[in-house]
This record gives C-alpha cells, structure tokens and sequence, in this order.
C-alpha cells in the first residue's frame, strides 16, 4: 500500500529529521516506515519549497492537502525539471494572452523529452492544489481586486470616556499577486465603505480592471444571480476611477474566497499580535496593522520563491490603470420640484439654485458634493452651479430666467443702498433698516422697490420727508411710506405743537418685534 496516505504527526516527524540532517534509512528504520515512502514525503517537501517553520506552523488537516499525494514518480528527475518550472508558468498565466499550451511548449523547448501536454497539464493542476489549497482561480495581472470585511471586530478606547468602541477591519486583496492592504475602519456605512476602498487603491498606486465586493449593502443594494443592483453610490465611485464592480454572486463561496482567504491568515498574523495592546484612535490602531500587514507581504507564499509584494512589484503593479487626479467625492441626491421663480431648493442647506426657465414645477434631481450641485431632469444635466451653504440665499444664472425675471435677478442689497444714496441721506437709512430686518435680504427686495418708486410719483423732496417721520417712529416697511404720502403727513412741519399723531395699525410692527 505504497499511495496510502501516513498519519500527518509522522510526516511532520520525517522533515523534522531530515531538516536534522538525518540519513533517510535511519529515518526510515526508526519510524517503521519504507525508504520509498520517507523519500517520497521528502522529494515533495523539497518540490513544495517549504520551510521546517512552515511545516511546523500548518495544522495536520492543512499538511494533508499539500502531502495527499498518490504518485510515485516524484523522485524522477523529470518530473522535479517540470515543478521546478510550474512557479514560472504560474506567474506568466497571469499575463493577458498566456495560455498552458504555450507555456508547454516553451517548457518542451527546454526539455525535449519531458512530458506530454496532457501529462504537463495535468500535474500543474495537481501542484496549483498541493501550493493553494484553499483555491485555485486563474487571475490575470491588473483584472480584480476582491474586498471584504473580517467577521471580528477590533477594538479603539475613548479616551475622554474610557468607552470600549468597536470597529470594523477591511481587507482587498489583488487577484494575481494576492498582494493585501487592510484598515480599521469605523463602520461599514458608505461612506467608510468607500473611503477603505480608495485608500486600497492608493495602496496599489493604481486601479484594477474590475472590483469584487462580497454582498454588502454599502456595494450591493440587491443581490441577484444574474444582475444585482448597484449601490447608487459605489457605481459613481467605480465610474470615477475607471473600474467597475463585479459583486460575488450569492451562494458562490469560490467568487469571495481570495478575499475570506486573507482575512483568515491576517486573523493568524495580524490579531494575536494586537491582542492585549490599547489604541486610543484609529490612526493608532492602523499604524500597527500596517507595520504587520507590511511582514505579511513580505513573507514568501507557500511552495513559492517568491513574496506578494514581489509578485506585486514585477508582474501587476504595471498591469494597473493610473489613478485619476483627484480624489473621489461622495455625492449625496436629493429630490425636489422647480418653483414658479426659476428655483429649486437643496433641502439640506435650505440654499435656492436656478434652473432654465422651461423645467418650472419638473420634479428634478440634485447630485451635490462638498462643492458643486449638479441638476438633472430625465437623466439630462439642466444645471450646474457652486455649492452654496448659506442658508435662504438663491444662486442664480440669469442665462436661467426667462425674459420677464432677468431685471429681478439683478437686485442686491447695494443696489438698493446706492438708488437711496442719491435721493437722500435719511431715505438710505430707511432702506437699510428694511434690509435688515428680514431674514433673507430678497424678502425685502420688493418692499425696496416699492419705496424708491415713490420717487418718481411724488418727487425726491416728499419720500426724503416720509423717511424722515418713519425713521422718528421707528417703522421700517412699505405700508408707513404709503399712508404718510396718502395723508400728506410728510407736509406738516414738525415743529408744531398740534401735530397730529402718526396713526398706528395693529399689523404695523415695532423695534421691539425684532428682539
């Protein structure tokens, strides 16, 4: 029964010996073991590249994938040309337009009389197995990158409360070279969900063609076999950096297994290490996942010369598409319907922005981030303007307004001031006054108006003297003027005793309303 598989504990035993510099007949007599099976056990080793600290480190579940071999022509010396050739190829594959068969006749050029193409491709799945046991996908350099978030939370302490707050640990993975960025991060909301994936790729220092994300509802509103929906959001995201998102199918473990593949081994490297430490901000806690996320990088992969990082460096880094200039910024959508004036208000700022004349009452879409408003009708941008955050103030675009509204959409506050400078002193005080008690200056625009225009009808002389027994009063709007030029009180001299008193109304509002 030379195939049958030995238990683990004694396979261990035989490299353990053999790393000792044991003869391989006394490793064989004092295990009770044949020479062929002890050379056997030892020749894979050897073809597995493997160290005596990895050996030592992997479970026995674990060294039964990689030795659960049942051939006997490991010792051939050609068989030994061919696997020493397979972590070649296995970086060529990965490179666009490299198929098995020209790898095979690149291997038959080297050595004539090796084997076959069905006996060369057949122990390259069998190797690609012994050195990935978790799985084997084809990755081309540059194509994908897979994301996800660890099952375990890390921990930061509140350093004003003490308060234990949790956080969540992200991890991306590049499909070829298996080269691994991971953060903590404070949730999985989306806005940290597409912070941590912005941050992989300027780790990268550059974008893959394609982003895998596992089924979470900051990628994927609804999963689906054949067409999930996208998060909004995300898919602007990807847009902007020139990629797109290629969500893991439900109940397709193989599609996210890269990627739960490194959270498992950065569950080994990464958390025991922290296990025991105190952070106190996220800055902290990220330093030393990155210090340990840097030697996991580093170390070589299993049966490979190799690390991540140098299969990151030679054979995908230059696979990559460039990052775009800047940085993205999350856009935050907002309903709303164009009003009579032209206007539309983002609800969030309480901020009004024009919009073409011919969309008055369309319901639109408002696409804003910290510094621009985008609006569309039907898919179609209708406007773009600055984003504004004052509150009940309106940008306008007067190429917007129709006809009728491009002589409003020119008043401003110091217009106003400047046409009641040049009647007189006391009607620009009045003016000022009005300005100043409304809450948004456009509210006392008409009320401004109003006022001046009695210039024309009256003379300059008449609504200075009007201005003059408001401002006495101490009443500030439209109707005050026109009652005291409706009951010629503007002509009664002041200096008379018998001077009838300025009729008050009860919606008439004094100083004292606005305090």
């Amino acid at each position: 029964m030379a195939n049958k598989l030995i238990d683990m504990s004694k396979v261990r035993k035989v490299i353990q010996f053999h790393h000792q510099g044991k003869a391989k007949q006394f490793i064989s007599r004092y295990m009770g073991l044949s020479r062929n099976t002890v050379k056997k056990y030892i020749a894979l080793y050897r073809v597995l590249n493997l160290t005596i600290d990895e050996i030592n480190q992997k479970s026995d579940s674990e060294l039964e994938k990689i030795f659960s071999r049942d051939t006997e022509d490991v010792l051939s010396p050609k068989l030994k040309k061919v696997y020493d050739f397979f972590p070649h190829m296995e970086r060529e594959l990965k490179k666009t337009g490299v198929t098995k068969h020209r790898m095979w006749k690149e291997y038959h050029q080297k050595h004539p009389e090796g084997l076959k193409l069905s006996q060369f491709k057949a122990h390259y799945l069998r190797w690609s197995k012994k050195v990935n046991p978790v799985m084997h996908m084809e990755h081309k350099a540059g194509d994908k990158m897979f994301i996800d978030y660890a099952g375990k939370t890390l921990e930061i302490i509140n350093k004003e409360t003490g308060e234990v707050e949790q956080v969540q640990f992200f991890v991306a993975i590049l499909g070829a070279s298996q080269y691994t960025y991971a953060e903590a991060s404070p949730s999985q909301q989306k806005e940290d969900f597409i912070t941590s994936v912005e941050n992989a790729l300027h780790f990268y220092g550059g974008v893959p063609a394609a982003i895998v994300p596992d089924n979470l509802k900051s990628a994927v509103i609804r999963s689906s076999r054949f067409e999930p929906t996208i998060n909004e959001t995300f898919m602007d995201f990807a847009e902007h950096y020139g990629t797109t998102v290629l969500p893991a199918r439900a109940y397709r473990p193989r599609d996210k297994s890269l990627a739960e593949g490194a959270v498992k081994i950065l569950y080994q490297r990464i958390y025991p290490v922290l296990r025991g430490q105190k952070f106190y901000c996220l800055d902290e806690l990220n330093n030393a996942i990155w210090d340990e996320l840097d030697k996991h990088n580093n170390k070589k992969l299993t049966g490979r010369p190799t690390s991540r990082h140098q299969l990151f460096i030679e054979d995908e880094k230059a696979q990559l598409a460039p990052l775009p200039v800047e940085k993205y910024e999350i856009k935050e959508i907002s309903m709303a319907t164009v009003a009579m004036n032209g206007h539309v208000l983002l609800s969030k700022d309480q901020h009004y922005y024009s919009v073409p004349c011919q969309y008055l009452k369309k319901k639109v879409k408002l696409v804003y981030t910290s510094a621009s408003v985008e609006i569309y009708h039907k898919y179609n941008r209708i406007a773009l303007h600055k984003r504004d955050g004052r509150k009940y103030f309106y940008t306008t675009n007067k190429d917007h307004l129709a006809s009728t509204h491009q002589f409003v959409a020119a008043w401003t506050p110091q217009r106003f001031i400047n046409w009641a400078s040049s009647i007189d002193h006391s009607v620009k005080e009045f003016i000022i006054n009005i300005l100043e008690r409304k809450q948004h200056p456009e509210q006392a625009y008409k009320s401004c108006m109003g006022v001046l225009s009695f210039a024309k009808k009256v003379g300059n002389e008449r609504l200075t003297n009007a201005c003059k027994r408001a401002l006495e009063h101490q009443v500030y709007n439209y109707r005050i003027i026109q009652k005291i030029l409706e009951k010629g009180l503007d002509k009664i001299d002041n200096e008379k005793p018998d001077e009838p008193e300025l009729p008050f109304h009860d919606n008439i509002r004094g100083r004292k309303y606005y305090n």
